[in-house]
This record gives structure tokens, C-alpha cells and sequence, in this order.
């Protein structure tokens, strides 16, 4: 089975179908990341504000483009409107800060992080009530703020626009306005978001997967702080036992997996061999039998890591995407 390597959008720019992730990296440990990672092969680098290190991947990319034009369009720069942000008068303020910190004069993507919204309080992007609950803005208008960014789109500085972390209401609603030209969500073999996944595709959205490998490093936070169980990807027995029969790792067959699908992934690494091994996926295929070994994996909903429960009482907003 051929898989392109590239999402090809609607002006002839090319989404590349595995970049590299940034989210919980200290910025010396990116920088380092991201060097290793354009070393490897990778254009597509994903970010956002709400990461609190988009200026430390500038710093890498600035050093590879050198002030080299051509080498800039090699790029696919992405990174997010923060909760904070999801306010259409805020929303060229926080864009603003974005371009500023990665050091660049356009984004390749631009995406709304998530459908609901936290209070605008400059210098904290996370603010919380004295209880530890977020303080919200309940008030969200999503098409307004899906509005503002489409001007971003219309004044050149962006070139494409999408959204993340939306279920198929939300995602319908926008697309009554102008559909978004990318869908990023949590995709992995025990949250393979089948249903999602189906309206994305009628609509022609791209989709791109983060925490394709379980995102090991929240699952381990999560199930400190509320005692739940998290399986570790790469340690399923039929993933592990796939990834022999081809000689590869699991991390390989969890990402090949993807693609067969037709969706795109940002793997995130620190580790050189893997931050490699994860974009070496263009070279082997999964026969149909084990794409359905791999299917049966799924736990629906019960999969889901980053449900953000580490955001106290978010459950209720009204534009909570994951209604149980």
C-alpha cells in the first residue's frame, strides 16, 4: 500500500504526514530536539502558545533557515490560540505573540487549541480560581472566534487555518462558515476515533494525530494524580509482536498504522535514535490482517488520554468537547 507522504492542501502546499511534537519539553531540551529532528528529516514542527516554548523552537529554526528563503518554505511551521485567546477581539493579540516568539513572518497552520475558552489575563495562561478550578469564560461565541481567525488567513500572515480538539457538532458548525483545512486530535491504537474521523473525511479535512504513541509522560501524571490505568502503547503485545514479525520497533508499527489510515502524526521525542526511528516509516506496510489486529485495539472512548482533567472542572463549559 502506497501512502503519500504529504497532505497536499488546497494552494499546492504540502502538509507533511509525520512532524515532530513539542509539547513538555524545557526549552534547552527542544532546542537540541529540534536540531536532531531537522538533521533527520523533518519539516512539519507543531507547537502552541499554551506550551510556553515557542520561542525556544524559533531560536532552532532560526538557526537552520539562516535567513535563507527558500530553506523557510521548506518548513510547516504549526502552533495554536490558546484558551486565553478564544475571544474574537483577543485573537490577533495572542497570534501577534506567536509570530513574535518563533521569530518568523508567517505560520504555515494556525489552529484553535480547543473549543473552550479561560479568562484573559495577560501573562497567565492557565489561571486558576483559589479552589484550583480554571476560571472560565463560559460566554465562548466559537463561530466568532472561528471568524477572527479566517482574517488572520485573509491578511497573509497565516496560511492555513484549522482547529483542534473539537468533536463533529463543533467541527459542523465552523464548517457552515468555511471548513477547517486541518482537524488535530488524539489518535492512537486504544483511541482511534473512528466516528470523528469518517465526518473529518466527508468534510475533506486532514487530520493529524498527537499523542500517536500514548503520550506516556501525561498518562503517567494522570494516573499519579486520579489513580486510573494507562496501558503503555508500545508495550501491547500485539503491537510488540507486529513489530518483530518486520523488524521494526513499536513505535513504528503504532505510526505506520496511522498513516495506512490516512492520518498524519506528531510524534514527540528527545531521544536522537528515536526522534530517527520515528520518521523512518516510509520503507514497509502493515498487511490487512495486521491493520485489524491493530483495529481491534481500540477502546473507543475509555482510550483517551488527554481528556484535561488536569484542567479543574473544564467539564463544564458549555463548548466541553468530550460530553460523556
Amino acid at each position: 500500500m502506497s501512502v503519500p507522504e504529504y497532505f497536499l492542501l488546497e494552494d499546492g502546499d504540502r502538509l507533511p504526514r509525520i512532524g515532530f511534537g513539542t509539547w513538555q519539553a524545557s526549552d534547552e531540551v527542544l532546542e537540541k530536539a529540534v536540531d536532531t529532528a531537522l538533521a533527520c528529516g523533518y519539516r512539519h514542527f507543531d507547537s502552541a502558545q499554551a506550551y510556553e516554548n515557542e520561542a525556544a523552537l524559533g531560536r532552532a529554526l532560526q538557526r537552520w533557515i539562516g535567513g535563507d528563503a527558500a530553506k523557510r518554505k521548506e518548513l510547516f511551521v504549526v502552533t495554536k490560540l490558546p484558551p486565553g485567546g478564544n475571544h474574537p477581539e483577543l485573537v490577533e493579540e495572542y497570534f501577534e505573540t506567536s509570530l513574535r516568539d518563533l521569530g518568523l513572518d508567517y505560520l504555515d497552520l494556525y489552529l484553535i487549541h480547543v473549543p473552550f475558552a479561560f479568562e484573559h489575563i495577560p501573562g497567565d495562561l492557565h489561571p486558576k480560581n483559589s479552589d484550583g478550578t480554571m476560571k472560565m469564560d463560559t460566554s465562548t461565541d466559537l463561530v466568532a472566534v472561528w471568524k477572527a481567525v479566517l482574517k488572520l488567513k485573509e491578511s497573509g500572515r497565516v496560511r492555513h487555518v484549522g482547529v483542534s480538539n473539537m468533536n463533529e457538532e463543533q467541527i459542523s458548525r465552523l464548517c457552515k462558515v468555511s471548513k477547517p483545512e486541518c482537524l488535530q486530535i488524539e489518535v492512537h491504537a486504544l483511541c482511534q476515533q473512528v466516528p470523528l474521523i469518517a465526518t473529518a473525511n466527508k468534510f475533506n479535512i486532514p487530520v493529524v494525530a498527537y499523542s500517536p504513541l500514548g503520550s506516556k509522560a501525561l498518562a503517567d501524571a494522570l494516573a499519579a494524580k486520579t489513580g486510573r490505568e494507562y496501558p503503555d502503547l508500545l508495550q501491547l503485545p500485539t503491537v510488540q509482536r507486529i513489530a518483530e514479525a518486520h523488524g521494526r520497533t513499536p513505535a513504528q508499527i503504532l505510526l505506520r498504522q496511522l498513516l495506512q489510515r490516512g492520518v498524519a502524526a506528531i510524534p514527540k521525542s528527545t531521544n536522537p535514535e528515536r526522534i530517527k526511528q520515528n520518521i523512518s516509516v516510509w520503507d514497509f506496510q502493515l498487511s490487512d490482517g495486521e491493520m485489524a489486529e491493530l483495529a481491534a485495539l481500540d477502546r473507543g472512548e475509555r482510550g483517551r488520554i488527554c481528556d484535561f482533567s488536569f484542567f479543574m472542572g473544564i467539564e463544564k463549559h458549555p463548548e466541553f468537547p468530550f460530553k460523556k
